[in-house]
């Protein structure tokens, strides 16, 4: 019986291993991938230079520390450090890196550590890059800066300094605003209550902040009056100014009087003509008649009216929150020249004479700068030109678009605006 259940199976079995075969005929196997190397590193730049094999040093400048002292810690011998110094000298003078500032050293990545490239940041932006192999030579190049488009506003409680801190924002913002300004509003002068409204740009470089870009636009209220300043670039340069296009700056006259000569400049060690000995003399004199009218250079307010040995009669003008002239040795006072008095440029404030230690007529005219005393002869008076009528148009379109941003305290992405603010 069991002999003929397997004569049975057999048919069927010749029937299943034909059906195998005739698969087994078509069927094709998938190809095996050969193994390949997926871990293929990117290459690795710093400073424009590829490092792939090389070991990459990052320090900073130490009090007292030289060039000459870093690279002969790297076995550079003098002669090479001199040369080095002397090719790049036009590129920036080494003997002026300042400590705290960041180098990057870059050596063979062995035993002998053979110093191939000294790096120097001049600044979070700017670097100049020694290459130290057979042929030295250097080039100067600049990091990539992003721009961030900002606005900030406040409101005066005690002084715009404080109010920007007390913001959140970078005080030297509230240095920039009284720059802007400094022809427009006094800034000893505002008041609680003012108020202000800032587009300014914040800079980064490799996604740390650097500081402030430009202001694009602001508006300060000063009592109850609305101060509008637009960046705007007109024959590459670029000034502020006022929603009708009109200069925020105002020039200053050349001189205060009409004069013979200028008989005597600025200089920080002069021999003083009467007391014999040398001293600074801040100041430009003119030497011109007795009595010849003296005038502001611009408009302001009189800080004081006296007379001192030295000095003898002296007016004092402060023409905004930065700039302030002084003229010494008058004969008389203009009428009605005093303390507080409110001049106008080319207005008489006093007239040539020689009281205090004077030798004779002239006028001693001074300059000063955030107090500090400047030389005359070297200020720039700035432009007062608006903006010129070929670009009337496209600054107005522009300046909609920055009143928009200062009327809604919001951001316009910048490649929206009908301008870009070159950096």
């Amino acid at each position: 019986m069991q002999k003929r259940h397997i004569l049975i199976l057999i048919p069927f079995l010749i029937i299943l291993v034909y059906l195998l075969w005739w698969e087994g005929c078509f069927y094709q196997p998938e190809p095996v991938a050969e193994e390949t190397d997926s871990l293929v590193s990117e290459p690795k730049f710093v400073f424009g230079i590829r490092v792939d094999t090389m070991l990459v040093i990052r320090n900073k400048i130490r009090a007292n520390e030289s060039l000459s002292d870093i690279l002969l810690r790297y076995k550079v011998d003098y002669q090479k450090i001199d040369l080095l110094a002397r090719r790049s000298q036009y590129l920036y003078d080494l003997r002026k890196i300042r400590q705290g500032n960041d180098y990057t050293v870059i050596v063979t990545d062995d035993s002998k550590r053979k110093l191939l490239y000294f790096i120097y940041e001049i600044s979070p932006i700017d670097y100049v890059v020694y290459d130290l192999g057979d042929s030295i030579h250097a080039h100067r190049d600049r990091k990539e800066v992003t721009v961030k488009v900002d606005t900030t506003s406040g409101v005066i409680t005690s002084s715009l300094w404080n109010a920007i801190v007390d913001n959140g924002t970078d005080p030297n913002l509230a240095n920039d605003l009284s720059e802007i300004y400094a022809w427009t509003i006094d800034f000893f002068g505002i008041q609680k209550g003012d108020h202000y409204k800032v587009v300014y740009e914040n800079l980064f470089v490799e996604g740390q902040p650097i500081g402030l870009g430009k202001v694009l636009a602001a508006n300060f209220n000063h009592y109850g009056e609305d101060h509008f300043a637009f960046y705007f670039m007109q024959d590459d340069a670029g000034d502020y100014f006022d929603e009708q296009g009109n200069s925020l700056r105002r020039a200053f006259l050349k001189a205060p009087l009409k004069f013979r000569r200028i008989s005597s400049k600025y200089s920080t060690s002069r021999m003083h003509p009467i007391l014999k000995i040398r001293r600074p003399h801040l100041g430009v004199d003119y030497a011109a008649d007795r009595g010849t009218p003296v005038v502001t250079i611009g408009d302001g307010t009189v800080l004081y009216t006296k007379f001192s040995n030295g000095g003898g009669r002296t007016v004092k003008i402060r023409h905004n929150g930065t700039y302030s002239t002084a003229y010494l040795h008058l004969s008389k006072y203009g009428p009605g020249i005093k303390a507080g008095v409110r001049v106008k440029q080319g207005q008489v404030i006093g007239y040539v004479g020689s009281s205090g230690l004077a030798t004779g007529p002239h006028l001693d005219f001074r300059f000063y700068k955030n107090d500090s005393p400047i030389d005359p002869l070297k200020v720039e008076s700035p432009p007062a030109m608006p903006v010129a009528e070929k670009y009337r148009q496209y600054f107005f379109d522009s300046k909609e678009q920055w009143m928009k941003i200062l009327q809604s305290n919001s951001i316009i992405p910048a490649d929206s605006l009908l301008f870009r603010v070159q950096k």
